[in-house]
């Protein structure tokens, strides 16, 4: 639900990936007017001093709150943070039991800090690198399909990590969303598969993979500009 009028409540400085799409599907699932702002990645608009004053970390996504006309807008760095954000502040995608609270952070925690860097490594390494090597490819493919086991385990026992539909879940799809480009043949883990399935028909999580589409013959990950800003 993508407005550009001058009363949205929300800014999504964005780029089509999968810590990008993490927000967009958020938004989108909550129903709620944000604008996007398009931040070319690929040319280094992450690095700009503005964009920098805004989010410390030089990474997208950021999300800017224009939560009240009396006080100054609230900006937040960090998908996950911004996940945790979005469903704090609606009450909504955050179990309310204590024990699925936890649950639900621990998944998220697990994606910040686990499956997106190993499968991102991974990624990078089989697609991105110049230098092919072997060590690298071997050890981030091994530790990518390592998590891809651990998701499975889970989803084995539960519908979804942690009780309901969480931001839990939207965190891990967002990279799930890539297993192609990672090696993973979904077919061999049934459960990630079937999870993954059902997430992908839900309407809201259509929209939010859909955001941005335009920008993506805009990003080379292949240039030398691009590897220079990046990498």
């Amino acid at each position: 639900m993508i407005t550009s009028t001058e009363a949205e409540l929300f800014e999504l400085y964005f780029w089509p990936t999968p810590n990008g799409y993490k927000v967009s599907i958020l938004l989108e699932e909550l129903e709620v007017p944000y604008r996007l702002i398009p931040v070319n990645i690929t040319a280094g608009d992450q690095h700009a001093p503005d964009f920098i004053d805004r989010f410390a970390n030089e990474k997208i996504p950021g999300l800017i709150h224009h939560h009240s006309a009396e006080s100054l807008p609230r900006t937040i760095f960090e998908s996950g943070a911004i996940l945790l954000y979005l469903a704090d502040w609606f009450g909504r995608f955050l179990p309310e039991s204590v024990e699925n609270r936890w649950r639900c952070l621990q998944w998220l925690f697990w994606q910040v800090g686990g499956l997106g860097p190993m499968a991102g490594q991974s990624h990078h390494f089989n697609q991105y690198a110049t230098e092919k090597i072997a060590y690298a490819i071997d050890r981030y493919q091994r530790e990518c399909l390592k998590h891809y086991q651990i998701l499975e385990r889970q989803l084995q026992k539960t519908s979804f990590l942690a009780g309901d539909y969480s931001i839990a879940d939207i965190a891990v799809l967002g990279w799930v969303f890539r297993h192609e480009r990672h090696r993973v043949v979904l077919e061999h883990f049934p459960a990630v598969e079937a999870w993954y399935a059902g997430l992908m028909n839900r309407e809201a999580v259509k929209r939010g993979f859909e955001t941005g589409a335009d920008l993506i013959p805009l990003g080379n990950f292949n240039t030398t500009e691009a590897r220079e800003k990046l990498f």
